[in-house]
């Protein structure tokens, strides 16, 4: 997994009032939970600091320097603004060698499908799995290989399995599929 330094400054006020009075100076309260057995510690970031790891599908394990103290964690929530889709709030929760961790994954379909060769159209339904593992043991993506998935037919996230990873996802979610196109169905119905 990637990592991505960010660096915050611890602060007293929390509330509404405080987190709005932020906000106009453009930074983010955020809440690190987790922290040597504490509730939770509560921070600031920069607007432009947060940028690179929030827009982005990639995943990162967060190197979190607050006031000279570093920790190891991963972004958890995000909060937006429902009408400017500014940033509200970050929610982070530290990360431990021992402890597991529940995190999304993004998705990658490896190989040419039978079906898509046969004419029909490969779609993904997933794009992120939702996994428990060591952090250790993340990889930055799921790759899925669908070289032998015919026409009509689908994978299910009870059919995969990846090594050192649990994933907790509905065992009948559908993470791929592909669908029959109207072109194919007009030549199976020429030729049938």
């Amino acid at each position: 997994m990637k990592t991505f330094e960010l660096k915050g400054q611890a602060r007293e006020l929390v509330g509404k009032k405080a987190a709005n009075a932020l906000r106009k100076e453009d930074k983010i309260p955020a809440v690190v939970y987790g922290v040597d057995n504490k509730e939770a510690v509560h921070f600031t970031v920069s607007n432009s600091d947060v940028r690179k790891l929030i827009y982005t599908p990639e995943i990162f394990l967060v190197d979190l320097t607050i006031d000279g103290k570093n920790l190891k964690a991963i972004l958890k929530d995000i909060q937006f603004h429902p009408v400017t889709d500014a940033i509200l709030h970050l929610d982070f929760y530290q990360v431990a060698e021992e402890r597991p961790i529940v995190i999304d994954v993004p998705v990658v379909l490896d190989g040419l499908a039978e079906g898509v060769k046969a004419g029909g159209k490969l779609s993904l339904d997933l794009r992120k799995l939702k996994v428990k593992a060591l952090y250790k043991n993340i990889p930055e993506k799921l790759h899925i290989n669908v070289s032998a998935l015919a026409l009509g037919k689908s994978i299910q996230v009870g059919e995969l399995s990846f090594e050192g990873l649990e994933l907790l996802n509905a065992k009948n979610s559908v993470v791929c599929r592909v669908q029959l196109t109207r072109a194919a169905r007009g030549l199976a119905a020429k030729n049938g």
